[in-house]
């Protein structure tokens, strides 16, 4: 089930993820099962994370964001160029805690 954020909770979220460097990269091959399960795995344990996305136009890459997002669970939060932000909270061990409303 995919993670539903208010505008003020995307806010938050926006200001954590600026200093954040980008963990993962899709390149060529585009979505695999196998990035899939290391997103998966990343997204656990840190629960916001930055993904660059390599495409050559801007509906492929927002079609690769999407699927990642679909796929994991997780609420985008932002996207600026090749750079796309993902939220899921953790099932195990929470660390960010968002604002109420």
């Amino acid at each position: 089930m995919p993670v539903v954020l208010t505008s003020a909770q995307t806010r938050f979220l926006r200001g954590q993820a600026h200093d954040l460097k980008a963990l993962l990269q899709i390149g060529g091959k585009g979505v695999t099962p196998a990035f899939i399960a290391e997103l998966d795995g990343v997204l656990e344990h840190h629960e916001l994370i930055k993904v660059k996305v390599a495409g050559e136009d801007r509906e492929a890459r927002d079609a690769m964001i999407a699927e990642l997002a679909e796929q994991t669970g997780a609420a985008l939060v932002q996207r600026i160029g090749h750079t796309a932000v993902l939220y899921r909270p953790s099932k195990e061990r929470r660390q960010i805690v968002l604002p109420r409303a």
